[in-house]
């Protein structure tokens, strides 16, 4: 057997050969290097080293040792050995061979090892990980070990650098504790202990934590993290130092300024972390976070939540205030895009300033102060809110209604009564809240001297009781009270604090945090009691319940979907999101020295659409007195009839008010534009509806159809009580005298005349219309040509009386019924061509007037209407003219006078009626034919008849020339 050991670095793999026919390889893996012992084919043992430590031993210059020895001082700094030697049946060496070959491997590793720790005791300077602050951790031991981060300080004092690096760099401070914080570290610890008691869950496994404070900075956030990571005292970036107990995962941090960079971080190896706060909407990309998840809603759920309150209460002039930080600045850009695209205007759009200078609180005031919108939407940290509320008491600004995010509702800036009076009426959107059974008497079980091991326990005494732990502390005789004063002693009781400091009941945070630790067990029970060959990964394989790799555990937690005995569902989406789920609150002053939250309403994203937010106005009052919602408006709502007109220069929230034009309407507030109504409707006077069209036509029913009515009446009346003194006076000379038989048929014909326009009255329809002209122009064509026949007879008659004269043989009744059938049968034809080729028929028409219909007769022809009216106008001519040239014969009953008046008074009317024809529309036109009817038909009644009804009756002595009788 040879005295020395070749070493070969080959890549990542190291070979130790001897003459013996043995090795030493050298291999990567998670936690160092694997050195198997022994030939391939026969290895007797292994030892598990860090890969640091051998390449240190390959190193050849100087510079490659420094370089080693920095690497080694970065690496884990320990060695596990690990012995296994095995019997082969096949083994080749004797037993003795056998013991000298484990002899000489133990020989050469502790070689190696003193070789090491010289080449790293030769530079002081090299120390093993980062030279940062030790953090300090709440620790329980367990088979499985969850990483916590929980913001339990609200603070983080980071002193003034020396920029000329003179002397080491200060370490920061965290002060105030975040009592909701530390309650969500008491619930995961409380869950914990639940689930290592309970024998369904995890029950062959003992979950341990350690828990980080992250003091509500991303300092302490990074540090935790890595330190965690390390597995020691020392921080080492990028190792996972872990041999046991194996990470599940890590919870928290509870603040996105804490789970921001610890997602980043943890994302790189695919370790879970469930965030129990954290509500930026970026970590919902899972290609930047794929490791991210949270028991919250995310904030873009909170931006949906925020848009329907503000559109419930009609607020569509408003500002928004944003911390300046990616919350603030992320979610308040989400919001603005949101509220623009839905109508909504933003006045104020500031940041608060991160140190809250008075000039920089100023200005915003300033805008605030300035502006007309009364709703302001804070999308900042409890913080940043703080002293800008406090520059807002102090200046007296004029009321606004704030709107709360989770972000800083609920928050100890309500704990402040100087606030009180501006924060009265604000609204707020907080995540569900929900009761943990057992966990009231827990938090009232925990005391500094029983849990020692939690860090945080005394800091919260002094705070929450306003006392300080004295030096060297030793519990201490009570009957000493002035020895006590102003120092904790542990016998403080925690039932005696108001609800407001630290609440036993209803949880926010904590509740999302036990959910969060929940979440996290259960997907680790599920990933130990996989079932071979039914898992998930490859080959239907299970992970290594010894083992398993950090992606494995996500793959669980991802998958998880379970109810814990609080009674809430637990589940995440593609995105690690949690479903969202808002309580919409109200804070109120009850009194000068009390105030509360009230529930008003909830947001549920997953109901339907119009149903998701829920709220109860009747339980707000606005101001502490008004039920009356207020308006947060640039220009006032248009009401209906209104449409809006947009300000040049101006937001579009900013408008006026524009009446809608008739026959349009606006049947909805804040309308853009006005609506056209039909055809058939019209806008009503306050052009807020469409009304249907009055249908309009000439009606018994209105005043002038009634009277024109009756007027038609009257005269046919008239025309019949003068037929009757006709008949019964028919002997006298006065009635015999130019012709009985035609006096008899121009009654009759005037009579119908004035029956006739009684047609036009009422709603037309197919039968009047075609009719109502036909027998117009029938009757007035009869009337018109018996006048005719009356002058043309008297004519005759005086013509005739010269010897040998022709007309002698014209004298009698068959010369007037000539002209009179005459002139009806072409009246007659002129009115069946006319309805035979273009029949009139009714029609609505809407043209004439917008808010009406004119329900009236479509003439079909107007040519033929004007015909039969010329055909008329020319009997009437003619009867005037032979009516005038015999005007002067000489006769005692002469008629040509009076036939003279009645044609002149028939051609006036008729002239008078074409041009007011022409120019009236609708039922006007019918009442103007109508009149034209009646005071033409009077006329000549009156005209013709009236002379001898006077004679008959008032003047009988005129009426005695004995004509004789006809037999």
């Amino acid at each position: 057997m040879r005295d020395h050991v070749k070493v070969a670095n080959i890549g990542n793999i190291m070979k130790f050969e001897s003459d013996t026919r043995s090795e030493v390889v050298a291999k990567n893996s998670t936690f160092g290097l694997s050195l198997f012992f022994g030939s391939q084919k026969s290895p007797v043992g292994y030892v598990n080293v860090n890969r640091i430590l051998w390449h240190s031993l390959g190193a050849r210059t100087n510079e490659q040792k420094q370089h080693r020895r920095i690497e080694l001082e970065r690496g884990t700094c320990h060695l596990v050995t690990v012995l296994k030697l095995q019997t082969m049946k096949t083994h080749r060496y004797n037993h003795g061979s056998s013991n000298k070959i484990f002899l000489t491997h133990v020989i050469m590793l502790l070689c190696l090892w003193e070789m090491a720790s010289a080449a790293t005791a030769k530079d002081p300077a090299t120390q093993c990980g980062l030279s940062t602050p030790t953090m300090q951790s709440y620790y329980k031991d367990g088979n499985v070990t969850i990483g916590i981060l929980a913001a339990v300080h609200l603070e983080t004092i980071i002193p003034s650098t020396n920029l000329l690096l003179t002397e080491p760099p200060a370490s920061r401070r965290c002060q105030n504790i975040y009592t909701e914080f530390y309650q969500c570290v008491l619930a995961m610890v409380f869950a914990i202990s639940e689930i290592n008691r309970s024998p369904e869950l995890l029950a062959d496994t003992t979950l341990g934590f350690q828990i980080y404070d992250s003091c509500s900075s991303e300092l302490g956030a990074i540090g935790g993290t890595l330190q965690h990571l390390s597995g020691g005292k020392k921080t080492i970036p990028n190792y996972d130092c872990h041999l046991s107990p194996k990470l599940a995962g890590f919870l928290g941090d509870g603040l996105t300024v804490g789970a921001l960079p610890m997602a980043r971080i943890l994302g790189v190896s695919r370790i879970p972390q469930i965030s129990y706060g954290a509500g930026l909407p970026i970590l919902s990309d899972k290609d930047q976070f794929p490791s991210f998840l949270r028991t919250v809603a995310g904030t873009s759920f909170q931006v949906e939540a925020i848009l329907q309150i503000l559109l419930h209460f009609r607020w569509a002039w408003i500002g928004i205030l944003a911390s300046n930080n990616d919350f603030g600045l992320q979610g308040s850009q989400m919001l603005k895009e949101e509220a623009v695209r839905n109508g909504i205007c933003i006045e104020i759009f500031e940041t608060l300033p991160t140190q809250a200078s008075r000039a920089a609180l100023a200005r915003v005031i300033d805008i605030i102060q300035s502006s007309t919108a009364k709703v302001i939407v804070c999308y900042a940290f409890a913080v940043h809110m703080t002293p800008f509320l406090n520059e807002i008491s102090r200046q007296r600004i004029a009321p606004k209604i704030w709107i709360g995010v989770t972000s800083w509702i609920p928050s100890p800036v309500f704990s402040q009564t100087g606030l009180w009076q501006i924060l009265n009426g604000t609204l707020a959107l907080t995540l569900e809240r929900g009761e943990i059974p057992g966990f009231k008497e827990f938090l009232y079980s925990i005391n500094p001297w029983v849990d020692s091991e939690d860090i945080f326990l005394k800091s919260f005494w002094e705070q929450v009781f306003s006392c300080k732990w004295p030096e060297n502390f030793i519990e201490p005789n009570f009957g000493n009270m002035t020895y006590l004063k102003g120092l904790c002693t542990g016998r403080e009781k925690l039932q005696l604090l108001d609800t407001s400091v630290f609440e036993v009941n209803y949880f926010l945070f904590p509740y999302n945090a036990y959910k969060a630790t929940y979440a996290l067990a259960q997907a680790l029970h599920n990933l130990l009691h996989c079932k071979p060959q039914d898992g998930p990964f490859t080959n239907r394989s299970c992970a290594d319940p010894k083992d398993f790799q950090p992606w494995q555990m996500l793959h669980y937690v991802k998958n998880v979907h379970m109810k814990i005995s609080a009674g809430s569902e637990i589940l995440f989406d593609s995105n690690g999101d949690t479903p969202p789920l808002y309580d919409v609150l109200y804070w109120h002053m009850t009194s000068s020295d009390s105030s509360s939250f009230v529930k008003v309403g909830t947001y549920n994203g997953q109901a339907p659409q119009g149903l998701k937010l829920v709220i109860n106005k009747s339980a707000i009052l606005w101001g502490g007195k008004h039920t009356q919602v207020p308006l947060s408006v640039c220009s006032e709502s248009c009401s209906t009839g209104y449409r809006k007109s947009t300000i040049t220069g101006r937001p579009k929230c900013c408008f006026t008010c524009l009446l809608c034009p008739d026959g349009s309407i606006a049947n909805q507030t804040d309308s853009l534009e006005c609506m056209n109504c039909p055809d058939d409707h019209w806008s009503s006077n306050e052009k807020d509806r469409c009304i249907r069209k009055k249908i309009d036509f000439l009606s018994y029913k209105e005043p002038l159809g009634l009277i024109l009515a009756i007027i038609s009446v009257f005269l046919f009346l008239n025309a019949t009580v003068i037929l009757c003194i006709f008949i019964k006076y028919q002997h006298t000379a006065v009635v015999r005298a130019n012709n009985l038989n035609l006096s008899y048929i121009l009654l009759v014909s005037l009579m119908l005349c004035f029956l006739c326009s009684l047609i036009f009255i009422g709603l037309p329809s197919r039968v009047t219309c075609m009719v109502r002209q036909v027998i117009f122009g029938i009757s007035f064509s009869t009337a018109v040509s018996c006048v005719m026949a009356k002058t043309v007879t008297v004519v005759i008659a005086f013509r005739a009386t010269k010897p040998n004269s022709n007309l002698r043989r014209w004298i009698g009744t068959r010369t007037s019924l000539s002209i009179v059938l005459t002139a009806t049968f072409i009246e007659l034809s002129l009115g069946v061509i006319w309805q035979w080729t273009w029949p009139s028929f009714p029609e609505l028409n809407n043209s004439f007037n917008s808010w009406k219909i004119e329900a009236e007769c479509n003439e079909g022809s107007i040519q033929m209407f004007y015909c039969m009216l010329a055909f008329m106008g020319f009997l009437a001519c003619v009867s005037f003219g032979i009516a005038f040239l015999a005007r002067n014969l000489p006769d005692t009953f002469n008629e040509a006078k009076f036939i003279t008046f009645s044609m002149l008074v028939f051609v006036s009317v008729w002239l008078s009626f074409i041009p007011a024809y022409l120019s009236t529309k609708g039922k006007y036109l019918v009442a103007t034919e109508i009149f034209a009817i009646l005071s033409s038909g009077a006329g000549v009644l009156y005209c013709i008849f009236a002379p001898k009804i006077y004679i008959v009756f008032l003047k009988p002595e005129k009426n005695t020339k004995n004509l004789g009788h006809k037999h």
